[in-house]
């Protein structure tokens, strides 16, 4: 292992949820990986998210609490340069095994990874609140 693999894996941290024999590839892939560095990188993904709502989404700050839930969602979803660019975040934190693991099964592995990147930013919708003046 490269020294650049070693630090990512020591600068993120262990496996964050159970990983057992009976774990899928993906659920394994899941905790070793995604989790910690969606915890590692979570003020980037909400400074990245105050930003995005400050160019396309002016409306947010006006809006339910139910409203915004589903803005960080269809955000997420259907802006594809911004998906794009949060996998970036993401992605940029592999070590080249775990990229060339990454790669075999993408979709699933994306899939997951926007899931739990959605729910993380809808449990911490309150520091979305009256942003415009930060």
């Amino acid at each position: 292992m490269n020294q650049r693999d070693v630090f990512l894996k020591e600068f993120r941290g262990g496996a964050i949820g159970s990983v057992s024999s009976q774990s899928s590839s993906d659920e394994t892939f899941q905790n070793e990986v995604l989790r910690p560095i969606l915890k590692l990188q979570n003020d980037l993904f909400i400074a990245s998210f105050k930003n995005y709502i400050t160019k396309y989404k002016s409306d947010f700050y006006s809006q339910t609490a139910e409203q915004k839930l589903v803005a960080i969602e269809n955000s997420i979803q259907k802006d594809v340069k911004y998906r794009n660019a949060l996998k970036g975040m993401v992605i940029g934190l592999f070590t080249a095994d775990e990229y060339s693991i990454y790669i075999k099964k993408s979709s699933s592995l994306n899939k997951r990874m926007m899931t739990m990147l959605i729910e993380r930013l809808k449990s911490q919708v309150q520091l979305f609140e009256n942003s415009i003046s930060k």
